[in-house]
């Protein structure tokens, strides 16, 4: 599956800068890691992020958000963001930034 390219860009302007940071063509379309753990990626025009089990209630809550069910089950910890909870600069940076709050926590692989 093909991943939108100006979202892509979007992602790498929010996402923090350093050596620990990588792309990676993961789940048919681009991911972006820290500290080589997943943080965010792009799957069509949706935006994936990995916010880790305490922070999924609520990220499920808020508009635009869905499950991420790549693989036709939920996956925990998990969401999908569709382009309409994207529209800003702010909106993109605050679901990434919840993203790369997770991936940093993690130890470095």
């Amino acid at each position: 599956m093909a991943y939108d390219d100006n979202l892509a860009d979007r992602v790498r302007k929010v996402l923090p800068d350093g050596p620990h940071v990588s792309e990676k063509k993961m789940f048919g379309g681009l991911c972006f890691l820290i500290g080589g753990h997943m943080c965010c990626g792009i799957n069509g025009d949706q935006l994936m992020l990995r916010i880790g089990p305490n922070a999924y209630e609520e990220a499920l809550a808020r508009p635009h958000a869905r499950e991420m069910d790549f693989t036709g089950r939920s996956l925990k910890g998990f969401v999908y963001v569709a382009q309409e909870g994207l529209a800003t600069e702010e909106d993109l940076a605050d679901w990434v930034g919840l993203a790369a709050a997770f991936a940093g926590s993690l130890p470095p692989k």
